[in-house]
């Protein structure tokens, strides 16, 4: 179909001008005057700094007008200001449909759009002499409005929204306020079809039996798929603030199954999603009722001294924690081996989620976990800030605005899967460790009454961060390396926090970086470090098989059921489904 001529070019008046200028300079104000209420005291700037970003912006603003009014308001054939030129600016999804640039009016629209984006930033980095966190949600505060004020959020100022409801007589928008009210409802964005998937169907479907049970989680056991396997057997020990499937999505994607296919024993922890009953559950609860409970279980089960571990973000850091507990009870035999995917130990560099522990938020937090748990809802609304123009306005765009139907992507129906969190753990978790970072501090913490210690943990470890990671920082899972005494592997993924991690082989997406030795600093390590192309899971496995090769039968308690722990249900068990 023909694209529809929507506006003729419009020649701004000079009270227009004069509009836009007021509405910069309003929403400057209102937000110094915020981020001066926060920090509780004028913000300090460099005059010398303000001017020259203040005389730049001027100048490159009289620019865009100028340029706009000499062409008769064709600024497509005429050089861009800086901002728009900028590697950002380009590769800005936003305005990647031709309309913005090829109609003036839009192009226009766009252009002043980043250029207030730009000057705003650069006003957000000048302020100087206040604590680097507050100036760091002055920052976060400022990347969070831009990206809610963005043109194309908003029908009259999106070319494809005009487009799209010019071509449907307005079925979009109604199609669009469905979405909407739906999503009120269920008090959670959507991002992804969830009637397209089916648990234990077409997504967490590896064959596996339960074979353990308690209050706090179920253990899996999978089916072994090839003759023989490793002797020394895997638990995967998953997040329990998302479901655990996140390694065990689609076959393809699956992380479990292609453990398995590898000839390894897998044993994977369920956490169940918390209610009012474990109100009192504490971090002791998850090492000693949780993992220790687990290693113990497979190890009686097999017969075997210990386990190889895998522990991801928040259980990763858990498992340096269990680690460090068994060392004090001179029990470190129990784990071969941990590796640590995207945890972090040391929460000095842990990103924009510190921005969320003050006293306000934590005030907040208790009177919404006064059930004595966190509606995992508030959790998911939490990291869709952190990356709020993918996966907050990028969905308004297209499914409210537009009236698009939502494509089935596994990967974004595990991110909509909520998961309750105990109040009281959550609270220690942000205070102990994202704010008072006492990990790091021997013996600061204690677990059951014994105080732990890093540095005492002498366990091979396999320490994987994400190159793109926003939730936890390569800076900040590096640091993991340094607190730790034992051999270690330390691996960059590339992407972030998710697909950094889920990366199948067969897909052949992304990459990884390794150094054969080990190296003294991350500064040290990027520049010695070799590429490789594709998945970094072969390499994991080569590690596991390194440490320790020996084999045996896969049969007796090898298979799920057949050992001294019989099957209580089938895989993926009812605690995952439970909402």
């Amino acid at each position: 179909m023909e694209r529809i001529d929507i506006m003729e070019p419009h020649l701004p008046s000079l009270e227009e001008m004069q509009q836009w200028t007021q509405m910069i300079g309003r929403a400057q104000q209102l937000m110094l005057e915020q981020a001066a209420g926060a920090v509780g005291q004028a913000l300090p700037f460099d005059p010398a700094i303000v001017s020259r970003i203040q005389t730049g912006f001027a100048d490159e603003g009289l620019a865009l007008w100028q340029r706009f009014l000499d062409s008769g308001g064709l600024l497509r054939d005429q050089p861009e200001p800086a901002p728009v030129n900028s590697p950002a600016a380009r590769k800005d999804r936003r305005f990647a449909d031709p309309a913005w640039t090829d109609h003036p009016f839009y192009d226009l629209i766009r252009q002043s759009y980043l250029l207030v984006s730009d000057y705003l930033m650069k006003m957000a980095d000048a302020i100087d002499g206040v604590d680097p966190k507050q100036k760091a949600k002055l920052r976060f505060a400022t990347t969070g409005l831009l990206d809610a004020i963005s043109p194309s959020n908003f029908p009259f100022t999106n070319p494809q929204v005009v487009q799209k409801t010019i071509e449907s007589g307005g079925e979009n928008l109604v199609q669009g306020l469905k979405h909407m009210l739906a999503d009120l409802e269920k008090g959670q964005l959507t991002h992804t079809d969830g009637t397209r998937f089916e648990l234990g169907r077409n997504i967490a479907a590896t064959p596996g039996k339960v074979i353990h049970e308690t209050p706090l989680y179920q253990l899996i056991h999978y089916a072994p798929s090839t003759g023989t396997v490793l002797q020394t057997p895997l638990i995967i020990f998953p997040p329990w603030i998302n479901r655990f499937y996140i390694l065990d999505l689609s076959p393809e994607k699956s992380f479990v199954k292609w453990a398995v296919d590898q000839g390894i024993s897998v044993f994977l922890v369920s956490w169940k999603s918390a209610d009012a009953s474990m109100k009192d559950m504490v971090w002791d609860d998850y090492i000693l009722k949780g993992q220790i409970d687990a290693i113990d279980t497979v190890r009686d089960l097999l017969k075997v001294e210990s386990v190889h571990t895998i522990g991801y973000c928040v259980a990763g850091t858990t498992l340096a924690a269990t680690l460090a507990l068994l060392a004090a009870r001179g029990e470190a035999e129990k784990v071969a081996s941990a590796t640590f995917l995207t945890a972090q130990v040391d929460f000095s560099q842990a990103g924009d989620l510190t921005l969320f522990v003050d006293d306000e938020q934590m005030k907040m937090m208790e009177q919404i976990s006064s059930a004595g748990f966190l509606d995992g809802r508030y959790m998911a609304a939490t990291f869709n800030l952190l990356r709020g123009r993918d996966l907050i306005w990028n969905y308004v765009v297209n499914n409210y605005l537009l009236g698009m139907d939502y494509p089935p992507f596994d990967l974004l129906y595990w991110n909509g899967d909520t998961t309750n969190l105990p109040a009281r753990w959550h609270r220690d978790y942000l205070t102990q460790l994202y704010r008072d970072n006492l990990l790091v501090v021997p013996g600061a913490i204690s677990v059951a009454g014994t105080p732990i210690d890093l540095t005492k943990v002498k366990t091979p470890a396999y320490v994987q961060a994400g190159r793109e990671d926003h939730i936890a920082p390569l800076e900040s899972v590096w640091k993991l390396t340094r607190n730790l005494s034992g051999p270690t592997r330390f691996l960059l993924a590339g992407s972030g926090h998710i697909a950094g991690v889920i990366n199948p082989p067969a897909a052949m997406k992304y990459q990884y970086w390794v150094c054969d030795e080990a190296q003294p600093t991350l500064d040290a390590f990027l520049a010695e470090a070799k590429e490789t192309k594709g998945s970094w899971w072969p390499d994991w496995q080569a590690w596991i098989a390194g440490l320790d090769s020996r084999t045996v039968p896969a049969k007796g308690a090898r298979v799920p059921g057949k050992g001294k722990l019989k099957a209580i249900e089938d895989a993926p068990g009812h605690y995952v489904k439970a909402r």
